[in-house]
């Protein structure tokens, strides 16, 4: 198998990138939290996302140190998915600097690894579709 595939158990490399990553990011609402992650799935920038919460975020914000409940959302993807994913983030968050961090995966069950990459591989237009 090429680089980056789930072969084994530590991450290899696609086009410089890792093979595969989490995604962490942040909202205040948990309906909020299920929107992203769905709409992250059904765009197939993920393959899965995990909702936990609510936290508690300390963090500064226009000079004033604030205090929240949050829920963290955490995206399994691909590093060529990333850009997608960060795209899909930055259009459908509200916050006007929403967390998006991500984190490479250097080990993990090559079952595993495997689907994440199959279930976010960009889906084709079919061909002869014009999308009208």
């Amino acid at each position: 198998m090429a680089a980056g595939t789930a072969a084994g158990t530590t991450a290899g490399t696609a086009a410089g990138t890792t093979a595969w990553l989490t995604v962490l990011t942040t909202t205040d609402a948990p309906e909020k939290a299920e929107a992203l992650a769905r709409g992250a799935v059904e765009a197939r920038a993920a393959a899965c996302a995990q909702i936990s919460g609510p936290v508690t975020s300390v963090y500064r914000w226009k000079e004033v140190v604030e205090t929240a409940s949050e829920w963290q959302v955490l995206f399994k993807t691909t590093g060529a998915r990333y850009d997608a994913l960060e795209a899909y983030l930055l259009a459908a968050h509200d916050y006007d600097t929403p967390e998006i961090i991500a984190t490479p995966v250097v080990r993990g069950s090559a079952d595993y690894l495997r689907w994440v990459e199959e279930e976010t591989v960009e889906e084709e237009t079919v061909e002869g579709e014009t999308g009208e």
